[in-house]
């Protein structure tokens, strides 16, 4: 009896889900806090021109959508565009983001990015 009665405590502890991580969840709730901050920046700041969320085309067929802005620029350059005025082959308006605004949006649009299309 004491044999079962220790075999069914060890099977107690073992089922037990460990805690998670305080700072894990700390930054997933701070990126998912940037993401949705830079969402509301694509919103009011792009969503004229483009599609800035998971589907849709882009008001004007010159812009790229957003889904898959980052096969045509790597995340760090278009970051350093954003902050300095970004120059691209289609007509953007005049706009200004401060630094944090820009580290936003790149959260948001890396949390929407769709995979590169597969080529054989």
């Amino acid at each position: 009896m004491l044999i079962a009665a220790a075999l069914l405590v060890s099977a107690c502890a073992q089922t037990e889900t460990p805690a998670p991580d305080p700072a894990a969840v700390s930054v997933g709730a701070e990126l998912e806090a940037m993401a949705a901050d830079g969402r509301e920046i694509a919103t009011a700041q792009c969503a004229a021109c483009h599609s800035v969320g998971e589907y849709g085309e882009s008001p004007n067929p010159q812009a790229p959508v957003f889904r898959t802005i980052f096969q045509r620029y790597d995340p760090a350059v278009l970051e350093d565009e954003l902050i300095a005025g970004i120059r691209v082959s289609h007509p953007m308006p005049d706009f200004q983001l401060n630094p944090q605004g820009v580290d936003e949006l790149i959260v948001y649009l890396r949390s929407i990015q769709e995979p590169p299309p597969v080529t054989h």
